[in-house]
C-alpha cells in the first residue's frame, strides 16, 4: 500500500468551502480512479492553517498514473482559492521582448510514502468515524539503525498501541523522496483519547524504545535540553501534529 500526502498551507477561514468542494467534487472523481483505496481531507487543529489530501493506492503505478491523467491538476484547480500565501514568480520575455513577471499557480507539495508496518484493522467506510482524530510523528532514523526501528516498532510498539483505549489503527510509512524519513500516523476514536495516551506518559515509554535509532542530530538535542533545560530547534526534530478528518470515504 502508498500513502500520497498533498500538503497546503491553507486560509482558515475558507475550510468550510474547502471540505464541500472536496466532498462534492474530489471524492467522487477518485471513487473512479483504479487503484485509489481511500481518501480523506484532514486540517490542524485547532487553527486549520495546513491541510493534506490523503489518499491510500495499491501500487505505486496507480498514483502515477494519476498523476500524469491530469485529473490531478484539475482537481489542484478546484481548491487553489483556498490556498493560502502569494504565489510564485518567474521572469518571462514577452511578445514583445520585454521582460516581465508572470505569477505561477500555488501547488500542493506532494509527498508518496510506502507502508512497511500497519495495523490488522482496515479503515472501513461504515465507520468513518473512527478516523476523525490522527497524530502523525514525523521521524528521521539513522540508516544503519533501520531494520531495528522497524521491528522494534512492529513487534513491541503496534502491540502495545492495541491495548491504548482509543487507538483504533495504527501504520508506519517510509519517504520514497526523502531517505530515512518515517511518518507514523495513527487513528484516534477521540480527542480525549488521543490527548490522554500523550498525558499518560505512554508515548514517552514508546518512544524510549526506539530513540536510540534516531539520527545523531536529534539524539544531541534531547540530551541538550535535559542538561539545561532549554529547547534545541533542529531539521531532525521529532515532529508531532495533530489533524482532524473533515471528510473522507474509503473505496474498498
Amino acid at each position: 500500500m502508498y500513502l500520497r500526502f498533498a500538503y497546503s498551507r491553507l486560509k482558515p477561514e475558507s475550510v468550510d468551502k474547502f471540505q464541500k468542494v472536496y466532498s462534492d467534487k474530489i471524492i467522487p472523481r477518485l471513487e473512479k480512479v483504479p487503484g485509489c483505496l481511500y481518501c480523506g481531507l484532514i486540517v490542524t487543529e485547532p487553527d486549520h492553517s495546513e491541510g493534506f489530501s490523503i489518499t491510500l493506492w495499491d501500487t505505486i503505478e496507480n498514483q502515477e498514473e494519476y498523476e500524469k491523467s491530469g485529473l490531478y491538476q484539475e482537481n489542484v484547480n478546484e481548491i487553489r482559492d483556498f490556498l493560502s500565501g502569494t504565489s510564485d514568480q518567474k521572469i518571462m520575455l514577452s511578445d514583445d521582448f520585454k521582460l516581465e513577471y508572470v505569477s505561477l499557480p500555488k501547488e500542493p507539495e506532494v509527498r508518496s510514502y510506502t507502508t512497511i508496518a500497519q495495523s490488522k484493522d482496515i479503515i472501513s467506510s461504515q465507520d468513518n468515524e473512527f478516523i476523525a482524530n490522527l497524530k502523525l510523528v514525523t521521524i528521521k532514523v539513522q540508516p544503519e539503525k533501520l531494520v531495528e526501528f522497524r521491528k522494534i516498532y512492529e513487534e513491541e510498539i503496534m502491540p502495545a498501541l492495541k491495548n491504548v483505549k482509543g487507538c483504533r489503527f495504527a501504520v508506519l510509512t517510509e519517504s520514497l523522496e526523502y531517505t530515512n524519513e518515517l511518518i507514523s500516523i495513527t487513528f484516534w476514536d477521540s480527542e480525549n483519547d488521543m490527548e490522554n495516551y500523550g498525558n499518560s506518559g505512554k508515548f514517552d515509554e514508546l518512544n524510549d524504545k526506539v530513540k536510540h535509532t534516531y539520527t545523531g542530530v536529534y539524539r544531541w538535542k534531547m540530551a541538550i535540553e535535559k542538561e539545561k533545560s532549554k529547547q534545541a530547534v533542529t531539521s531532525d526534530d521529532l515532529q508531532i501534529k495533530y489533524y482532524r478528518l473533515l471528510t473522507g470515504k474509503s473505496f474498498r
